[in-house]
């Protein structure tokens, strides 16, 4: 993308002004997706983000700038204009750069560039049709065939020049239906760092489609949720999204190295119930949020957050870190080289346990089954959160009773994690995309079946 030679040229010039680090970040990502309503493609995007970011540390000072003119003129206007920023001083670095192998665990049969234009769209048809044909109360469905070839770049002032290639696709599906009692929505959206093989080796095109579909007419024919203070059960996969928002995000030095986290100095503490381990790891092979290396050049790692209810790691970025006085953890990312990177998840899940499923529904007498979770929003300060249940039911004598909707979780991070005190064996994970201040980055959440012993439910 960019010569070692010239990275080193335009790191020098980064820190001419007294910087005792400097970064530079290029990518080159192709964008494609194929959407389609109304039994039509109604769309075939194609796009290209390409430019280049060059940060510089001195000391807790941070500066950074991004350009998309790569020429060598370019770039080194770039790096002298971050210097600039950061003040008035004498090179106190030099740079020289070696080529970095991190390795690729995340192998790829059919990279979706090189595809026709069909065979995506026949993707998508089968699934988009399996949800339209489900039931005559589905009157709409939307569905979408992403795919993504991100290439990058790092090469920093402590010798990197790493390059990786991070190709990822995901297929979306959206049906509404209508009962007579007000439309409801179902999805469903799969995804992982592979080529197209994903959509035959690893996924049912059909059932995508038919479960968005289900999970539309369930929803549709419900009553309201009643409101209150009760036990829920939170179902695997993206249940896991509660532990990502409410307590992953105050586990990320963005946080955490300001102060500004629930979860701010409790290393070593006991911070959830004895039966919660949760791990952010982003070693896994062709996951969503998997990396080979992060966006600064650290190698990804699987990080112990939580074990057995104690605190053990956070997640680092090199800024965060030195604020901390820690280590990066391999958890630095961004949205483009248009972002500042900061500490981001990757995959990021609650740990199976020795539960069974059925006692840990049989063990409610009256509650809530969260089958499946909407989003939220959410303090990392507080952990103060508030969560629409996409597809709830009613829990009687312990056994899942009628459908409802409108129902809500609402809590804090810290006191859900003490009340988690069951945890069952079907850990599964679920795709997501992360919005902060960084950008939208892909991660994966996950848990197995959990029971919240008591938590407050919005509803009428």
């Amino acid at each position: 993308m960019i010569t070692r030679e010239l990275c080193e040229k335009v790191l020098a010039a980064a820190a001419s002004t007294g910087a005792d680090y400097a970064e530079l970040f290029a990518e080159k990502t192709f964008n494609r997706s194929v959407n389609m309503l109304d039994s039509r493609v109604q769309q075939m995007n194609d796009n290209v983000v390409a430019g280049v970011g060059i940060r510089v540390f001195k000391g807790l000072r941070s500066v950074a700038a991004s350009t998309v003119d790569t020429s060598e003129e370019g770039l080194i206007r770039c790096a002298k204009q971050a210097a600039s920023a950061l003040g008035e001083g004498n090179a106190q670095i030099s740079i020289v750069l070696k080529e970095r192998r991190f390795g690729d665990i995340h192998p790829i049969r059919i990279v979706p560039g090189s595809a026709k234009a069909k065979e995506k769209v026949d993707i998508l048809k089968t699934a988009y049709f399996a949800a339209k044909e489900a039931d005559p109360a589905i009157v709409q469905v939307s569905g979408s065939l992403l795919d993504v070839d991100h290439n990058i770049l790092v090469a920093n002032s402590e010798g990197i020049y790493a390059e990786d290639r991070q190709i990822r696709v995901r297929l979306a599906i959206s049906a509404i239906a209508d009962k007579g009692m007000g439309t409801q929505t179902g999805s469903a959206g799969p995804g992982g760092r592979k080529g197209l093989e994903f959509f035959t080796e690893d996924v049912d095109l059909a059932a995508v489609g038919k479960e968005a579909a289900r999970q539309a007419l369930v929803m549709a024919g419900a009553g309201y949720c009643p409101a209150g203070v009760m036990p829920v059960v939170i179902d695997n996969g993206f249940g896991g999204v509660i532990f990502h928002e409410a307590c992953g995000h105050s586990l990320e030095a963005s946080s955490v190295a300001y102060g500004t986290s629930q979860m701010a100095g409790k290393l070593g503490q006991k911070i959830a119930n004895e039966k919660v381990t949760a791990v952010d790891d982003g070693t896994i092979p062709n996951a969503w949020g998997s990396v080979n290396f992060d966006d600064e050049g650290t190698p990804s790692r699987r990080n112990v957050l939580i074990e057995n209810g104690i605190l053990k790691s956070y997640m680092i970025d090199k800024f965060g870190g030195r604020r901390m006085g820690m280590a990066p953890t391999g958890n630095a990312r961004r949205q483009s080289y248009a972002y500042v990177t900061t500490s981001r998840m990757t995959n990021t899940f609650i740990c199976a346990g020795e539960d069974k499923n059925e006692d840990i529904i049989g063990s409610v007498e009256y509650g809530l089954y969260a089958k499946d979770m909407g989003g939220g929003s959410v303090n990392p300060a507080t952990g103060s959160f508030n969560f629409a249940v996409k597809e709830g039911y009613l829990i009687r004598n312990g056994k899942i009773c009628e459908p409802v909707r409108g129902a809500s979780l609402v809590g804090t991070g810290s006191d859900i994690l003490m009340k988690i005190d069951m945890v069952g064996q079907n850990l599964a994970r679920a795709q997501g995309m992360c919005g902060s201040s960084s950008g939208s980055i892909p991660t994966d959440v996950g848990q197995p079946m959990i029971r919240v012993s008591s938590i407050t439910v919005g509803g009428r």
